[in-house]
């Protein structure tokens, strides 16, 4: 087993911990929610599993033509480039082979080979709904030793505010190996990489939001865990990592960035709770340490004047149910949650987690949601996920929203 494989399986449980743990976003009291014209309370009415898209990242992950390719990842995001393809971004990825099942009319599974090598993050690109190659992985190369970069939100934009030229920019987290709690790494710095088109050449990492300074961990900020665009403003989500240290919940936090203006840290202007500043140390806009607060991966996306965040359930709930919050500002108050929905998972024993939208693929009503699945304990994990390679792919949902009055 890999020493990344080991890692896995060492730390899924804190891992669980940190992206299901319980959340409960609340508005403070007397906050009635209103908001711009438009703006409406919304919540999850119907949804349906979306059997294509699970299968198509299953027909690739078990196709046996290459080895050098993705067959399972988790930190599932997406984005649509200028030619219509389509950016899928993971976070820790599996590659090599994957074996048919030993009976497959039976209950064995596909299989990938114990030995099959794991990196911190890849990306493949999909046409007209088929998934058709992995870009070389790791897509975005360790900052140092012990250092890694998780890929999470990104968009295309100009390459410089009011410039015709586009590029694409994923944002990125950047973690240190240290000891427990904190075996998923030190949050260290949100990173901006730039890729060109439309070859998705990387062109530069620049880093926008250093957090080496902090001196208490889980009080640091990672952004970049979902981002939504209005009225020329990029604003992007993160949060801290208070769950790692057995605090009841962590905060989010908010950045606006000018189109254009991703890669520029000077650029950024973060929420102090009051305004908006550059340089500033951000205020939570979500978390009271007590009973407010988020997970470290939720997704927010606009419904006409309407923001809406997804988000796993409140305690043990979290480990297989999504619910959503609205607010009618970027910056909140959040109100919730609504009923939430529980997504097929492949088998007892699974957990899902890190609920992502996706915009591009959307339309008519319709939201495609995506979620992660891996083995819920900590014993044999790589084994168990090796030995079913469908315990570690994104899931997919289709719904649709419905007034929350």
């Amino acid at each position: 087993m890999s020493f990344a494989a080991q890692r896995l399986a060492s730390g899924l449980g804190l891992l669980l911990a940190l992206v299901l743990g319980a959340v409960l976003l609340t508005a403070p009291p007397g906050d009635d929610g209103a908001g711009g014209e438009g703006c409406r309370p919304r919540a999850i009415g119907s949804w349906s599993a979306d059997e294509r898209l699970t299968g198509e990242f299953a027909r690739y992950g078990d196709d046996a033509a290459r080895t050098d390719d993705w067959t399972g990842g988790d930190g599932t995001h997406s984005v649509r480039l200028p030619d219509g393809r389509l950016l899928w971004l993971f976070s820790d990825t599996f590659l090599g082979a994957v074996h048919a099942p030993s009976d497959p009319h039976g209950e064995s599974a596909s299989w990938r080979d114990a030995a099959a090598p794991m990196v911190r993050n890849s990306a493949v690109v999909m046409r007209d709904g088929r998934l058709e190659s992995t870009l070389p992985a790791p897509l975005f190369p360790d900052p140092g030793p012990g250092q890694w970069r998780w890929p999470v939100a990104a968009r295309v934009e100009p390459r410089s505010p009011g410039a015709t030229e586009r590029v694409v920019r994923v944002l990125l987290w950047t973690r240190t190996a240290g000891q427990p709690p904190w075996i998923y790494g030190v949050p260290t710095a949100t990173e901006v990489a730039t890729l060109s088109l439309p070859d998705l050449r990387v062109e530069s990492v620049v880093k926008v939001h250093d957090q080496r300074t902090v001196p208490t961990p889980s009080r640091r900020v990672l952004f970049g865990t979902t981002l939504v665009e209005q009225d020329g403003w990029t604003y992007v989500y993160g949060g801290d990592d208070g769950r790692a240290v057995s605090r009841p919940v962590s905060s989010a936090y908010v950045a606006r960035v000018p189109e254009g203006g991703l890669g520029d840290p000077s650029a950024w202007e973060y929420w102090t709770g009051r305004e908006w500043a550059a340089g500033a140390v951000p205020r939570p806009v979500l978390g009271d340490g007590r009973r407010a607060g988020v997970g470290s991966a939720f997704s927010v996306v606009r419904d006409g004047e309407t923001y809406v965040l997804f988000t796993m359930a409140a305690g043990t709930a979290g480990l297989h149910t999504v619910t959503s919050y609205w607010s009618c500002s970027p910056t909140g108050p959040w109100h919730g949650p609504s009923r939430g929905i529980t997504p097929p998972l492949p088998r007892d024993g699974v957990a899902a987690y890190n609920p992502q939208a996706h915009p591009e693929l959307s339309g008519g009503g319709r939201l495609v949601l995506s979620y992660d699945v891996n083995w819920l304990g900590t014993t044999d994990a790589a084994a168990r996920i090796n030995a079913n390679v469908a315990l570690y792919r994104p899931r997919f949902v289709t719904l649709r929203l419905r007034d929350a009055r």
